[in-house]
């Protein structure tokens, strides 16, 4: 048997805990409102309970760790609790606060080592310290690395960045049967027949490489990752926590970009995505071409009329969220600058079209928004430009309004909850998909708003229910574009991951199908074989464990 595949082997070797367990390195915390505190997520999702809520500290290591998993039922993994899908909201299971574990292990010239439970706030800050950056973060900057990682979480960037899968170049993971799993990028890849080996203190088993092809999209998080060849430490990243516990991750990092940021208000969607496309093909020439002149879009953020519509509404309270009134789609660009080429970017922005003007990237973009009419509607904002924490306000209040209504019409009717879907497709037809949104929910006499990140083509429709009837109807018409996305190509589960969520569970089959789940359920099994792990996350639990 050939054991060397590529460069790496597919036999994958665990070990015990390199120390013996301190009890007084974590809490067993009893308490009713302590325990309350962790019932659910960001989601809202309803009916956890939780009968203790371990919290660990900086000095919980892989022995507290394996042992805590040794002596509960069941487990739910929690960092900051920003999941939108109910995934660490638990139902009988443990909750285990990795969040005091924060702190930097190690760093190096392009990487850095961390505790899990570190929030991206606080990583960004350790890096800016020496001008360095993390690129593919989700916009919450309080999301914590494990959960980053768990959800395969992406931002705005992520059209040049892509998810966090691919910035990830080390895993330590403990599992249940107490095993302890250290990995580099590339020590552990598939047998060329689609398996790995584990050998270690537990019984030797192998683990099966799922066969479905995942959609040839930006992002995806929609179960476990699959792929000839793979890297065993690709299963943990998007597992949702359902597979081991992640205590420490070396991610790589990138020297701190200059950016510049453009709120552009458009006339028509049709215009907005235009300016998009012609945006992500300059961007994409200057990447292949490495011109430090050329426009370099990192991230394009897309609002459509209905939202721009409540944003209106609520700007009665907060006017820095005012949107222009006669915008009918709103985009927020982020593009990246060479700093040796900004120490004049406003006055170089005031001479755009004057003869000589110097060829840098905002006389470039400006050009860009003069020739669809847009330049005299844009404003544009360097790094340390008070504007731009204006722009992210706009962004976070979409969110915002949302939820706040659907919360008043909870009030009403309990059964009421968030329905919002998160898909993406190959840009091209992302306008088609917006179209579809439309049409499916105007069908149905229900108001759709629409946001998201247009230079990925992904992007988040809401629809806030009146009544548990619109609600019902909102869910079938979710799994009906589910479907149509699908069938352009795509995933009708971008970045949040499935979580609980019974509705993004049936997306999650319709993407994969029944025997896609069943392979995903026997990877579980065989890192989890007792099922501890956040059972219920992604799939339900078989009868028979």
């Amino acid at each position: 048997m050939v054991e060397n595949n590529r460069h790496g082997t597919y036999i994958v070797r665990t070990r015990l805990p390199d120390a013996l367990f301190d009890e007084k390195t974590f809490q067993i915390l009893t308490d009713k409102d302590q325990r309350e505190a962790v019932s659910s997520d960001s989601a809202g999702y309803p009916g956890g309970h939780t009968p203790e809520l371990v919290r660990l500290s900086p000095e919980s290591g892989e022995a507290e760790v394996a042992e805590i998993l040794r002596r509960s039922f069941s487990v739910v993994i929690r960092g900051a609790g920003s999941s939108l899908t109910g995934g660490v909201t638990p139902f009988g299971e443990v909750v285990v606060d990795m969040s005091p574990r924060n702190r930097v292990v190690a760093r190096g010239e392009n990487w850095i080592t961390v505790q899990t439970g570190i929030a991206l706030r606080a990583l960004q800050e350790q890096l800016a310290a020496e001008n360095k950056y993390y690129p593919p973060g989700p916009t919450y900057d309080g999301a914590t690395v494990g959960g980053m990682i768990s959800t395969n979480a992406a931002g705005a960037a992520t059209f040049k960045y892509g998810q966090t899968r691919l910035w990830v170049e080390a895993l330590k993971v403990v599992l249940t049967t107490r095993e302890v799993l250290e990995m580099e990028r590339g020590q552990y890849l598939a047998h060329p027949d689609g398996y790995f080996e584990m050998e270690g203190p537990a019984r030797k088993r192998r683990v099966d490489v799922p066969t479905y092809t995942m959609p040839d999209v930006p992002k995806s998080s929609a179960g476990y990752y699959a792929k000839p060849g793979m890297d065993f430490l690709d299963f943990f990243i998007g597992s949702e926590g359902t597979l081991g516990v992640i205590t420490e991750a070396t991610l790589r990092v990138i020297p701190k970009p200059f950016i510049a940021w453009a709120l552009v208000p458009c006339q028509s969607e049709e215009q907005a995505i235009e300016l998009t496309r012609r945006l992500r093909n300059q961007s994409l020439e200057t990447r292949r071409t490495q011109n430090p002149r050329g426009i370099d879009a990192s991230g394009i953020e897309y609002i459509d009329p209905n939202t721009l519509q409540l944003l209106r509404e609520d700007s009665k309270n907060r006017r820095e969220i005012t949107p222009p009134p006669d915008a009918e789609a709103l985009l927020l660009i982020q593009v990246e600058m060479s700093p040796a080429l900004t120490s004049r970017a406003y006055d170089d922005l005031a001479h755009s079209f004057e003869p000589g003007a110097p060829d840098v990237p905002v006389v470039r973009l400006a050009r860009e928004l003069a020739r669809l009419g847009l330049f005299d509607r844009a404003e544009l904002a360097l790094s340390g430009d008070p504007r731009i924490k204006q722009f992210e306000d706009i962004r976070e209040a979409v969110p915002v309004g949302v939820n706040s209504r659907i919360s008043k019409n909870k009030h009403q009717d309990p059964r009421i909850s968030k329905m919002a879907a998160d898909m993406i497709v190959p840009f091209e037809n992302l306008q088609e998909m917006l179209r579809l949104f439309r049409e499916k929910f105007d069908e149905k006499g229900m108001q759709v708003f629409i946001w998201g990140h247009a230079s990925d083509g992904n992007v988040h429709p809401n629809v806030i229910p009146n009544s548990y009837e619109e609600y019902q109807l909102a869910q079938q018409v979710i799994l009906e574009c589910g479907g149509a996305v699908i069938a352009m190509g795509g995933s009708p589960l971008a970045e949040h991951g499935v979580g609980r969520n019974p509705i993004k569970q049936a997306l999650l089959e319709k993407l994969y199908g029944t025997e896609g789940i069943e392979q995903m359920r026997a990877v579980k099994k065989a890192l989890d074989p007792e099922w501890k792990l956040a059972p219920g996350n992604l799939f339900r639990k078989p009868h028979s464990i």
